[in-house]
């Protein structure tokens, strides 16, 4: 007995080391200036608490199902936006896409009569071919990425006028498979529980495969102790979630759709030759040259990405409104896109930043429009607080930035 004790006790000591070496190694990186999405982590936290106290509805489970719902069509569009910035670029026609992309959507699909899924794809083409011209300008003439996206953004919008003709909008037929997946399809609650499971599991084997490779290359890892903790963390944080949206409707479908893309591209860019190309880009474009990168291969990349996302985010938000019309990917799209990537992290000086970044800033976003509704505000004071967040991420990451060079000369 005495023996097994003391091996339990042994064992315990090296989870605390574990653990605690983790913290330490995250405190370190913080000092330095590499913050991660600890910023947008509490910024969430302290909307959520400040609002919460404001009005007790805002986190209730149909608010948060409302926001979850409301969150999908525009963070797909920052995901792209964070794909043009990590190489220091940016792209400010992607309203201006979305909108378009959801006009000829609604055409080919109402109009034309063609099947919904002819019609999507169509939509999602022409946001790839949109991506590749501007890839083309940029790198045969080039032309900044400011001044092309800007004149894309006022020629897409004409053409979505022209698309719209002159009723101007299009209702797409509430009983279509692609209304319901935006507005009334719900994962059920044993899947739910399931992609907690798994998602828990994946964070294991990616970070176990992950540590193996970098113990075989002799560099340090994560313990064990602390992929099996953060694992366990994610399984519990999923399994709440997941319960507290169930006591409503649930996990609506659009955002799981969402979240599998945010997975997406956090695979490719964080595991693929094709992903570490993009930060050695946006660190420095001739030392990426010089290390055989194709650089504008790189660049054609991205800005196919970012208007395809585009494409599909306008379609989501067609499929959510059931309708497509002149006001389309106007507004505040375009800037609550931008807003949401450098927000959740994305430098705007490229070469840092995480797909999750379009997750959570798009989740601080879309909280402060959802809780200042919740309190009857004007629209001008959600302009104005958004405005003041999206300064304080971009002063958070120059600090960061300053110290980061700092700490490396030192």
């Amino acid at each position: 007995m005495t023996v097994t004790a003391d091996r339990q006790d042994e064992r315990l000591k090296q989870v605390g080391k574990g653990i605690r070496h983790a913290l330490a190694d995250v405190v370190e990186r913080s000092r330095g200036g590499d913050l991660g999405v600890i910023p947008v982590v509490v910024g969430i936290v302290v909307i959520w608490t400040v609002l919460q106290i404001l009005n007790p509805i805002f986190l209730s489970s149909a608010n948060l199902v409302n926001l979850t719902l409301e969150s999908a069509a525009v963070g797909v569009i920052a995901l792209g936006i964070v794909c043009v910035l990590l190489v220091g670029q940016i792209d400010l026609s992607v309203g201006s896409v979305s909108g378009l992309s959801g006009a000829v959507l609604a055409v080919l699909f109402v109009g034309q009569g063609l099947p919904v899924w002819l019609a999507v794809l169509a939509s999602v083409v022409m946001g790839a071919v949109i991506g590749w011209l501007y890839g083309q300008l940029f790198n045969r003439f080039g032309v900044p990425s400011f001044v092309i996206t800007l004149a894309g953004l006022l020629a897409f919008l004409g053409l979505q006028l022209y698309v719209l003709g002159t009723k101007g909008s299009i209702n797409l037929p509430f009983d279509s498979g692609l209304v319901n997946f935006a507005q009334l399809d719900f994962v059920p609650a044993w899947l739910s529980y399931t992609f907690a499971v798994v998602a828990a599991l994946w964070l294991f084997a990616s970070g176990f495969l992950h540590a193996r490779e970098r113990r075989r290359a002799g560099l340090s890892a994560r313990s064990m102790s602390v992929l099996v903790a953060r694992s366990v963390a994610l399984l519990v944080v999923l399994a709440f979630v997941v319960w507290y949206l169930g006591q409503t409707r649930g996990v609506g479908w659009m955002f799981v759709f969402f979240v599998a893309l945010v997975l997406i591209m956090h695979y490719l860019l964080s595991r693929t030759k094709w992903g570490r190309a993009v930060y050695a880009v946006g660190g420095n474009v001739e030392a990426a040259r010089r290390a055989g990168i194709n650089v504008k291969a790189i660049y054609t990349s991205v800005f196919v990405l970012c208007s395809t996302f585009a494409a599909v985010g306008g379609i989501l938000a067609a499929a959510r409104l059931a309708a497509a019309n002149q006001s389309s990917g106007s507004g505040d799209v375009n800037l609550n896109a931008i807003a949401a990537a450098v927000i959740g992290g994305t430098s705007l000086f490229g070469g840092r930043g995480t797909a999750f970044g379009a997750l959570l800033g798009i989740i601080v976003i879309q909280s402060i429009s959802s809780g200042l509704t919740l309190l009857n505000l004007d629209s001008s004071i959600r302009f104005v607080v958004t405005g003041v967040v999206l300064l304080l991420a971009v002063v958070v990451d120059s600090v960061s930035r300053r110290s980061r060079t700092s700490h490396g000369r030192a």
